[in-house]
């Protein structure tokens, strides 16, 4: 099964615009994806199950809320996770950050076209923003003392909020040394196909 079918066998509570709003992703994705690479071209076919679902992983964790919070998505690429969390939680305030303006433009496009009220763009580094953020999520942002070296200015300490990354495959090197207190959650424990058997999640609280 890969289709917008996925994202309601595990999500059964979502409202006619938010299933509409799924149904939709995947057209104006692949529309978008032959002119720019937003996501890989061999993956584009397994939208719902590696980029929709991954995005949306978080939830099962009940680590975010839809509780009027701010999230960053930190070099969002091709919308992910931002998009999907976006239409998931329409109180939270989403921004979408890339230092590639190619591709935020065309994200951009996306949350327009997508009608997605929550969600804004932002064409920096995230060196150059100071913007105080409740959560951060990232996938594929690089190692976990860089992610946090480089946000730690950004997040707010004081609201139970924190940093998620999504990871796959061997931790122990990168966890080694890591002297953060983090919580390791194995996304197989949640979701019954073999793409989710190697990935992970690790939040790291900063309060």
């Amino acid at each position: 099964m890969n289709s917008s079918e996925l994202i309601f066998k595990y999500f059964k509570k979502l409202n006619e615009n938010q299933k509409n709003q799924f149904k939709k992703l995947e057209e104006i994705f692949k529309f978008w994806n032959s002119k720019v690479n937003l996501i890989s071209r061999k993956d584009i076919d397994n939208i719902y199950l590696n980029h929709v679902l991954h995005s949306l992983s978080i939830d099962k964790l009940s680590i975010i809320d839809d509780n009027y919070k701010t999230v960053m998505d930190l070099g969002t690429g091709g919308g992910f996770p931002g998009i999907p969390l976006a239409i998931l939680y329409p109180n939270n305030k989403f921004y979408l950050i890339d230092s590639k303006l190619k591709k935020i433009k065309i994200v951009k496009e996306i949350i327009k076209e997508l009608d997605i009220k929550n969600a804004i763009t932002i064409n920096k580094r995230i060196e150059d923003e100071d913007k105080k953020i409740d959560y951060i999520v990232c996938r594929a942002f690089g190692r976990l003392t860089k992610i946090v070296k480089y946000t730690k200015k950004n997040l707010i300490k004081k609201n139970n909020g924190g940093l998620i990354c999504f990871k796959g495959g061997d931790l122990k090197d990168e966890l080694k040394n890591f002297d953060k207190k983090h919580i390791v959650y194995e996304l197989k424990n949640y979701f019954e196909e073999s793409f989710f058997e190697s990935k992970k999640i690790i939040f790291i609280p900063m309060h």
